[in-house]
């Protein structure tokens, strides 16, 4: 049978957007010659809904959108993702065919875990009721929903015993770096398991912080892979298969019939898209979940603080990348302290990106500032209040500009600074998107140099990527006056913050002891700034916000 997996960027809440969508690629697959498309999980309503699932209204819209789609469906059967209302609500897969909505699969394992809040919103299908067969000819497929193949349990071992030959699987699986590899090694053994084909079609695009990476992926009943739909763009995948039959041993799954494959006159293989690096998955992600999130949320452009540094050339970067340099502008704000070397690359960086350009200097701001203050401030010397001073004055430039000309701010803090507080609330962190929220510092030079190795010349200047960094807040400042050397701070973090190793774990593990302690301190203290910092891209596999969930006031040092 000829399958098609349409892998679409939706929009949660756009329920006429979305169903636009759905019915072009549809169609686009119907011309195709296709017998089966897939959609991805709630393709209907986008992904995640979160509490407007609790909406009725809402429900209500979502299945008057899927009758519409099922309308379009002759020549043709559909599994599409929607919020299903019977009793309680569930997340399943409906089956359209004949210009009518056939029949549905509940999902039957629901994700609550990291990202995923699904127990707040969704009932289980109840095991071992509910199973679905669909009939083609010859060929049985069984549905399934995201979770339910993860898991090596009765729901795909029960589709097998029922004689399906292709497991179907409509997904919406976020993305962190090396994802495709782990989900595609997990299929290969569902598919060697059972003996069944298995074909997963795969959401994509930006969601808040969410980054859904397609990858959408056909494997034979051996574990190889037929077809793979490239990553990180939309896609329609289209291949011939011909599972093995194999004689069911149980008879519990309920079986539609449809009408049987067509003949074709030429066979379709199918795209086998490249598996990619991690360095060029984390440039897709972060400028998919960039592009998304300004272009969904109605914003036309953004300015970024250009420093000098490496952090705001890499964002600005990723930013011209994302979304053209004419709806990105840069903006110095030069102090004191910003030496005429970082001044000059600012400016060579948004010359050689192309982007509009223009200084703010703010000494005469601090100066207004500290004289107000001087008579609060009478007998104490300058300290951290008046570094941080400087920091907020540019944060309140640049939400003046978002203010004036409606550009969304773009915050350049990094993953390294964010776990140790080194940044300052209303200063640095302002903004309506941090871009680098998960990019640990050494990854933030890994991915400068990969965008010039890319370009094949100094898109972001040399001396930025050579420089060591500083905040600039103070005479002669490095960060590492404050900060243990960013290679060894970095191998802390990951191991604390994603692998919740623990301090005796981590001094077990041979790290330097003096970094585990200054490190873990920081951390700790700087809960309260991260949960006031801007949602940005995830990348890992634990992000802070949504997947930990640290309290503030908290006591634990472990």
């Amino acid at each position: 049978m000829r399958l098609a997996l349409a892998q679409i960027d939706t929009v949660v809440g756009d329920l006429d957007g979305n169903r636009g969508r759905i019915l072009a690629r549809l169609e686009a697959a119907r011309a195709a010659g296709a017998d089966l498309v897939l959609f991805p999980e709630l393709a209907v309503t986008g992904y995640p809904p979160e509490d407007l699932l609790l909406r009725p209204g809402f429900i209500r819209a979502a299945r008057r959108s899927v009758e519409e789609i099922a309308g379009a469906s002759r020549g043709i059967t559909v599994l599409v993702g929607v919020p299903h209302l019977d009793g309680g609500l569930y997340n399943a897969c409906y089956v359209l065919a004949d210009g009518e909505i056939r029949c549905w699969y509940l999902k039957h394992l629901l994700p609550n875990y990291g990202v995923f809040d699904e127990a707040r919103y969704f009932t289980p299908r109840d095991h071992p009721s509910g199973l679905v067969l669909l009939r083609f000819g010859e060929v049985l497929v069984g549905p399934t929903i995201c979770e339910d193949i993860w898991q090596p349990g009765p729901t795909i071992a029960d589709l097998a015993d029922a004689g399906a030959q292709l497991i179907a699987n409509i997904s919406a699986s976020p993305f962190h770096v090396g994802k495709d590899r782990e989900r595609e090694e997990m299929l290969r053994r569902r598919a060697r398991d059972t003996g069944c084909f298995v074909a997963l079609c795969n959401a994509v695009g930006g969601q808040d912080e969410l980054v859904f990476d397609g990858h959408s992926v056909v494997i034979d009943h051996e574990g190889e892979v037929v077809a793979r739909a490239p990553g990180f763009e939309e896609a329609l995948l289209v291949v011939d298969v011909d599972p093995p039959a194999h004689s069911p041993v149980d008879s519990r799954a309920d079986v539609f019939t449809f009408a049987p494959p067509r003949p074709q006159s030429e066979r379709v293989r199918g795209e086998l898209s490249p598996a990619l690096d991690d360095l060029e998955q984390m440039r897709l992600a972060l400028g998919l979940g960039l592009r998304d999130y300004v272009d969904k949320n109605g914003f036309g452009e953004v300015v970024i603080g250009l420093s000098g540094g490496i952090d705001s050339a890499l964002t600005a970067a990723l930013c011209v990348e994302a979304l053209g340099a004419g709806r990105v502008h840069g903006v110095s704000m030069p102090s004191r302290y910003t030496s005429t070397a970082t001044r000059s690359d600012a400016e060579v960086l948004a010359r050689s990106l192309g982007i509009d350009f223009r200084e703010l200097p703010i000494e005469p701001v601090v100066a207004a500032f500290t004289g107000v203050l001087a008579p609060a401030f009478a007998g104490r010397g300058p300290d951290l209040t008046e570094e941080n001073l400087q920091a907020r004055i540019r944060g309140t430039l640049l939400m003046a500009l978002s203010n004036k000309f409606g550009w969304l701010v773009i915050a350049t803090g990094n993953k390294s600074e964010l776990s140790v507080g080194y940044s300052t609330l209303y200063g640095d962190l302002a903004g309506g998107f941090a871009l680098l929220k998960d990019v640990y510092k050494t990854d933030v030079f890994r991915l400068a140099r990969h965008l010039n190795e890319r370009e094949g010349r100094g898109l972001i200047p040399q001396s930025i990527v050579d420089r060591a960094p500083s905040a600039e807040l103070r005479e002669n400042q490095l960060d590492e006056d404050s900060l243990p050397a960013y290679a060894k701070l970095d191998e802390v973090l990951e191991a604390y913050v994603e692998l919740d190793r623990s301090r005796d774990e981590l001094s077990e593990d041979g790290f330097d002891p003096d970094v585990v302690e200054r490190a873990l301190a920081m951390i700790d203290r700087a809960e309260y700034k991260r949960r006031q910092a801007p949602p940005g891209v995830k990348l890992r596999p634990k992000a802070f916000g949504r997947d930990r969930r640290t309290p503030i006031t908290n006591r634990w040092r472990g």
